[in-house]
C-alpha cells in the first residue's frame, strides 16, 4: 500500500510538472484557436455543404483532448484544482458541452463557442484584464447610477420641451431616453439636433450639454475607474519557468536532507 502510494504521489508530481509546463500551455492554447476556427466555419453554409463531416469530427476530437487535459489536471492538482477559479472556470466550459445538445437543449450547441473563452484562462495578462473588469464593478456602478440620472433628467426635459413637434422623437419617456440614448452613442444625433433647431433655435446648447456631460465625462469616468483598477491589481501568479525554479529546488533540498539523513542512520 505504502508502495502504492508513493508510486501515485510521484505520477502526480510528474503530471502537475507537465501540466504546467510551457509546451504543455502552448498546445492548449492552439487547440482551443483550432476550435474557433472550425467552430466559426460552421457558421458557413457552403463550407459545411463540403466539409461538415471533416469539421464535425475535428470538434469531437479536439473535446475530446480537452476532456484529457481537464481529467490530467485535476489528477495532477488535486484538491488544489477545485480551489483556483480559473480551475473551475475552464471545467465549467467543458462540462457544458458535454450536456447532449438535443431538441431541448438545442441552444448548447452555440454554447460551445464558450470553449473560446478558455483562452482567458491560459493567458495571465487575460486575466488580469478581466479581474481589473470584476473589480471595477463596484464604481461602474456608481458612475452608471450618475449616468441613469442624467438621462432621466434630459429625458423629462426634451420631451417636455420638443415632445409635441417632435412625437417620433420625443414623444413620451420611453421614447425620449431611447432618442438621449442613440444620442449618447454619437449616431445620428447631429440629424436630430438640426432638425430640432428649425423650431428651437437654441436646442443645440441643451444636446451639447448632454453629449458634454454623458459621452465626455461619463465615458472618462469609466475608464479611469477600470485602470485605477487594472493598476492596483497585481499578477495573481508567476511565471511558468519560476515555479518549475522553485520546485526543482525545493526537490534538491529535500533530497539533501535525505541523504543526511541515510548518513546519519548509517553511521
Amino acid at each position: 500500500m505504502a508502495s502504492w502510494r508513493r508510486l501515485l504521489a510521484r505520477q502526480r508530481r510528474r503530471a502537475d510538472l507537465l501540466v504546467d509546463s510551457r509546451p504543455f500551455v502552448r498546445v492548449v492554447v492552439g487547440l482551443i484557436l483550432v476550435n474557433a476556427v472550425v467552430l466559426g466555419a460552421e457558421t458557413f453554409p457552403e463550407v459545411m455543404a463540403r466539409h461538415g463531416s471533416w469539421l464535425r469530427a475535428l470538434d469531437r476530437a479536439i473535446f475530446a483532448l480537452f476532456v484529457v487535459e481537464l481529467s490530467l489536471r485535476i489528477f495532477a492538482k488535486g484538491r488544489r484544482f477545485f480551489g483556483d477559479p480559473w480551475s473551475l472556470f475552464d471545467a465549467a466550459i467543458v462540462a457544458v458541452s458535454l450536456v447532449p445538445a438535443n431538441e431541448a437543449f438545442a441552444i448548447l450547441r452555440a454554447m460551445r463557442v464558450l470553449r473560446v473563452l478558455r483562452l482567458i484562462s491560459a493567458f495571465p495578462q487575460l486575466r488580469r484584464v478581466l479581474q481589473g473588469l470584476l473589480g471595477a464593478i463596484p464604481g461602474l456602478g456608481a458612475i452608471t447610477g450618475l449616468l441613469l440620472i442624467f438621462l432621466y433628467v434630459f429625458a423629462v426635459v426634451s420631451a417636455k420641451l420638443f415632445g409635441e413637434q417632435y412625437p417620433q422623437w420625443f414623444g413620451g419617456l420611453h421614447v425620449s431616453l431611447f432618442t438621449l440614448f442613440q444620442i449618447m452613442t454619437l449616431e445620428g444625433w447631429v440629424e436630430i439636433v438640426r432638425t430640432v433647431k428649425e423650431t428651437h433655435p437654441w436646442a443645440w446648447m441643451l444636446f451639447i450639454a448632454f453629449i458634454l456631460l454623458s459621452t465626455f465625462t461619463v465615458l472618462n469616468l469609466f475608464i479611469a475607474v477600470i485602470v485605477d483598477t487594472m493598476q492596483k491589481t497585481k499578477p495573481e501568479e508567476r511565471p511558468v519557468e519560476r515555479q518549475l525554479a522553485e520546485i526543482r529546488r525545493e526537490l534538491a533540498g529535500l533530497g539533501r536532507r535525505l541523504e543526511a539523513i541515510a548518513a546519519r542512520e548509517a553511521s
